[in-house]
């Protein structure tokens, strides 16, 4: 785990419904990166390197949905809503 997501998860715990959705997008917007430099590279034939910002980008993708799924708990226990 990097410093930056260790960062993340301390902070999580106090973070408001729209903070998880901010770093949802910036997570989007990272997967995005990666997934762009990954089909470049394939493109020049460079499929260890592909793999490895594929690679990457799942993670930042898993790492935004995770933070989409907090804002909404935190969103619903503020409304009094549960599953």
């Amino acid at each position: 785990m990097s410093q930056a997501q260790t960062k993340d998860l301390e902070t999580a715990h106090k973070a408001t419904p729209q903070l998880h959705h901010q770093k949802a997008a910036e997570h989007h917007e990272l997967a995005a990166k990666h997934h762009k430099e990954a089909a470049k590279l394939v493109e020049s034939t460079d499929q260890k390197a592909a793999a490895h910002h594929a690679l990457i980008a799942h993670a930042h993708t898993a790492y935004s949905t995770e933070q989409g799924t907090e804002a909404s708990k935190k969103y619903a226990s503020t409304q009094g809503l549960h599953k």
